[in-house]
């Protein structure tokens, strides 16, 4: 086990690996879940579903609800519960990406990432996994880990993402409560896979069957280990928690031997700064006499995620230049993390303190602090983007042998900026005390402090507007479904109950007017709301600027939608088809104020347009002057498509189109009011606003519902 050894009893019962998820109503267990890494557990979703009071299929992420979770002690009895967040949030999905609904046996996904707050060493080690193979004999647990609960399984076959397993005639059955639990395969002795579902027996109406002798079913289902990582390897999560064994020839582990070597020359002095290490980062020391070698030293911090950040904090105040050096070989290796466990559990509690208003602007804030390098996969709750950020290098400010400001000091110094006082103040002190371990200069981190403070400027001059999020679904014979939603800063919350339920035009636009009418605006904001109608890609022409309430012919005003409040129209469907491009669109909106605006005004081919602005960061705007018809169409799709966040074209002018020309003076954040404007002076004098324009805002800072683009097809 090396010179460092873990804490844990290395005991082979396996059910030790059960990590218990309980009900935050009256702790009872939820389901199971198993360690990931030093601070992480994986369960399933639909367990913290059950853990939070929500229904089984929800898809919505947990945002920072905390999901208690339940780690037994060495002696198998005592367990301690801890709280923890979720990182990562794959729900339960058809085989077609949809949602799931009740009833349902069989779906994919079904994963959550738990960041746990524990102490340096508080889980148990993580078990090794192992992909899953047909036949294999498995052993699962009921959440509550007693390791009475044991079932014992067979692997009877793979099919694609799932598995399934049959049960022995005899002992525990897989049932409620067992969702979650690791599969242990002996023979292999690691873990092969995650228990989801078991299928009970019903009649051909779907009721529960009466069970006989011959009528036992022990069949369950599972996620095999290989499928986990296809779902998880892709957001980065397994590289964080799983790091890579040590090749003889990694640059860091040829580097930093000899520079423990250099800067703890004397046996004593190294063993008692191998033990400190130990300490900080939760292991037991190998020997209270005996130091560990330069290579046992160095094979630990760069093993251990957070062990090179402690022990530069250890050498930063007797010897500053050694803790350079250290820091300087150890980076070289890709799995040291930027923080002490200290400091990230401090500054995770600073954030998780801040205002509502504050954190809900936090996925702006990094892309503000870092319009190059924000731009990512994998979610964006806030222990998804403190990974990524903890991954980032410096900023290129620096220079000569000056270190480097970490990318999340600068997105802590942004974040600080929109606090309160207080708040502020902590996060500048938590920030200079990483700066000085690290060895930044304080005059770097002053340059980004004020670099914050004016984006804050600029941002509070630029308020966050108020908007109703309406999506318009196509119910047949001019009607239509709606959902709304209201966002006042802090992300959508809905507001209407109905989704069945079709309405006419008129009755729709007097709906959204209703809930227009409910709002207050802040009083510094003299703005009218944003109307954001979510639409497929079938619905970008409809018209629904040009709806109209009229509830009796003695309405005084008519309530036209687009002439009253600024619209525009949004279709989430086409942004998130290729996943590929989301990043482009991040990118592409943090630079809307400096970015290229194009415009088209020739039928143009897909592949042509493609090629043309596929790699163009810099194009945030497109202005399609084409007539009417299915290459305009097509046009507009494929911008959308490839993540331009603004897009406008006129719904009906077949020459050159006087609306794109006259929008084509106004600046590009002004543009929802711009042709707000326009559809209003439109509404007055037809002959010289003769356009209908329609412009498609995809804002990347304001968090959109998930919507259920499959809606059922009842009439009226």
């Amino acid at each position: 086990m090396g010179w460092f050894r873990n804490r844990w009893d290395s005991s082979d019962d396996p059910s030790r690996h059960v990590v218990t998820v309980r009900r935050t109503e009256d702790g009872k267990p939820a389901g199971a879940g198993f360690v990931l890494g030093p601070d992480t557990v994986l369960t399933c979703a639909h367990v913290v579903n059950a853990a939070l009071g929500r229904d089984m299929f929800d898809a919505r992420p947990p945002g920072l609800d905390e999901v208690p979770v339940e780690v037994r002690d060495d002696d198998m009895v005592r367990g301690r519960r801890l709280p923890s967040r979720v990182a990562h949030w794959i729900p339960p999905r058809t085989r077609g990406g949809g949602p799931v609904t009740a009833g349902a046996d069989e779906w994919l996904g079904d994963l959550a990432v738990l960041r746990v707050d524990a102490p340096a060493g508080g889980l148990p080690p993580p078990p090794r996994q192992a992909a899953m193979t047909a036949g294999q004999k498995a052993e699962a647990w009921h959440g509550g880990g007693r390791a009475s609960t044991l079932a014992r399984l067979t692997v009877s076959a793979l099919h694609g993402r799932l598995a399934y397993l049959d049960g022995a005639p005899t002992g525990m059955a897989v049932g409620p409560g067992y969702s979650g639990s690791p599969l242990w395969c002996r023979e292999e002795r690691a873990v092969v896979g995650l228990v989801v579902g078991h299928f009970m027996p019903v009649d051909a109406a779907g009721a529960p069957l009466e069970l006989g002798f011959q009528g036992v079913v022990r069949r369950s289902w599972a996620v095999p280990w290989q499928a986990v990582e296809a779902e998880l390897g892709p957001l980065g999560v397994l590289d964080g928690v799983r790091p890579r064994p040590i090749e003889p020839d990694d640059p860091a582990f040829e580097m930093l031997p000899r520079v423990i070597e250099d800067v703890l020359p004397s046996p004593s002095g190294r063993g008692d700064c191998a033990r400190r290490l130990a300490r900080l980062c939760g292991v037991e020391p190998g020997s209270d006499v005996v130091p560990p070698t330069p290579e046992e030293f160095a094979a630990f911090v760069l093993t251990h995620p957070r062990a090179l950040a402690a022990l530069t904090g250890i050498l930063r105040r007797d010897d500053p230049r050694g803790a350079d050096r250290v820091l300087a070989a150890g980076t070289l290796s890709r799995t040291p993390r930027l923080l002490t466990a200290a400091e990230y559990k401090e500054l995770c509690g600073h954030l998780r303190a801040l205002p509502p208003a504050v954190l809900g602007r936090f996925p702006e804030v990094v892309r503000a602090a870092l319009p190059h390098l924000a731009a990512r996969h994998g979610g964006e709750t806030l222990d998804a983007l403190l990974d990524h950020l903890e991954t980032l290098p410096g900023d290129g400010h620096a220079s000569g042998d000056e270190c480097r400001v970490p990318a999340l000091l600068r997105v802590v110094e942004y974040v600080g900026a929109l606090c309160p006082d207080t708040r502020r103040a902590q996060l500048r002190l938590w920030a200079d005390g990483v700066a000085r371990r690290l060895g930044v200069e304080r005059s770097a981190l002053g340059e980004r402090r004020f670099d914050a403070q004016e984006w804050a400027r600029v941002a509070r001059v630029r308020a966050t507007r108020v908007r109703v999020l309406v999506q318009v679904a196509d119910a047949g014979r001019n009607r239509h479904r709606l959902r709304i939603w209201c966002d006042e800063g802090a992300g959508p919350r809905q507001v209407s109950t109905e989704s069945v339920k079709s309405y006419s035009a008129s009755e729709a636009a007097r709906q959204v007017l209703r809930v227009l009418d409910s709002l207050t605006p802040p009083a510094e904001d003299e703005r009218p709301p944003l109307v954001e109608v979510l639409v497929d890609r079938g619905g970008l022409n409809l018209p629904v600027d040009e709806w109209t309430a009229r509830e009796h012919p003695a309405e005084l005003v008519p309530g036209v939608l687009g002439v009253e409040f600024p619209l525009v129209v949004h279709c989430p469907e086409l942004l998130g088809r290729n996943g590929r491009f989301v990043s482009r669109w991040r990118s592409r909106w943090s630079r809307l104020d400096s970015g290229k605006a194009l415009v088209v005004s020739e039928p143009t081919d897909r592949d042509t347009l493609y090629s043309r602005l596929v790699n163009q960061l810099d194009t945030v705007r497109v202005s399609v002057d084409v007539p009417p018809g299915p290459p305009r169409d097509r046009i507009v799709q494929t911008c959308l498509a490839l993540g331009i966040p603004v897009v406008m074209w006129d719904r009906h002018e077949d020459g050159p189109s006087h609306s794109v020309r006259h929008m084509a003076q106004v600046a590009t954040r002004e543009l929802p009011d711009g042709v707000h404007d326009y559809r209003a002076n439109a509404r007055v004098n037809p002959p010289e606003f003769p356009g209908r324009p329609v412009l498609a805002w995809a804002d990347a800072d304001r968090t959109v519902p998930r919507l259920h683009l499959s809606e059922p097809q009842e009439g009226p």
